[in-house]
């Protein structure tokens, strides 16, 4: 642990998506580190299970992204003693019914692409900032993805939702410069979870999907970053971590 670092025991630390993915494997390795994670997502049961497994007890909430009434009354149904937070991870993410023709689908799925991705995130932001600043510390990270720097066909409202994501935090970084609150962003390249079958509904296209690289990062891969973006000392803003598979895609 570095000097003055953020991730000390029993830091509030709180991950949006935790049900699964990325956002399950950041909430692990914070809790192994002692932190004192709040769980959110709109799955309760999961979180629940989760929770019973974690090295250092957590607090689930029930949390949907898209609606602002559930993330505008978060720190109102939070116990006292958990609404310090220090830390706040996104990385919720939504493609159903991505990966088509931006003509192909109807305006709604795109909206909601847009309303998961970034207008959660702008929200939850807003929400926990200014007991941030405070305090005088906190820590945003948002996980971003490769796809908000470069555009992909098919991927229209998913690269505007990344792309706004990353203008986002790159804002708020300049925003919070001498304040105390750090922001990253963590861009992962192709991630082995759930969220391809996910966004198709669909096992065997997802693994065909995931299937293009011989060796696709997991969820924990990017939760280390994570973690190292957190365990730097005040002085030290890390701003961006791009994290890639090594492998070629397989031709």
């Amino acid at each position: 642990m570095s000097a003055g670092s953020i991730l000390t025991p029993g830091t509030i630390a709180l991950v949006v998506g935790a049900s699964s993915g990325i956002g399950e494997a950041v909430a692990r390795q914070l809790a192994e580190r002692g932190c004192r994670v709040i769980l959110a997502s709109r799955r309760h049961a999961t979180l629940e299970a989760l929770n019973a497994k974690l090295k250092t007890p957590g607090y689930v909430v029930e949390l949907d992204v898209a609606d602002p009434q559930s993330t505008e009354s978060l720190l109102g149904r939070l116990p006292a003693g958990w609404r310090d937070i220090a830390i706040m991870v996104y990385a919720t993410g939504h493609d159903i019914g991505g990966r088509e023709r931006f003509d192909r689908r109807p305006d709604r799925t795109w909206l909601d692409i847009i309303e998961a991705n970034l207008n959660g995130a702008i929200r939850l932001c807003r929400l926990v900032v200014p007991g941030m600043l405070g305090r005088g510390a906190g820590h945003i990270v948002n996980i971003g993805s490769i796809a908000g720097t470069r555009a992909v066909a098919g991927e229209a409202a998913y690269n505007a939702s990344k792309f706004g994501l990353h203008g986002l935090s790159e804002a708020l970084r300049i925003d919070f410069r001498g304040t105390g609150v750090r922001v990253t962003e963590v861009l992962p390249g192709l991630v082995r979870t759930n969220f391809a079958e996910t966004r198709w509904g669909d096992a065997k296209k997802a693994e065909a999907f995931y299937g293009q690289t011989a060796d696709p990062l997991v969820a924990d891969d990017v939760a280390r970053s994570v973690v190292f973006a957190l365990d730097q000392p005040p002085h030290v803003s890390v701003s961006q971590i791009y994290i890639e598979p090594s492998a070629p895609p397989k031709s």
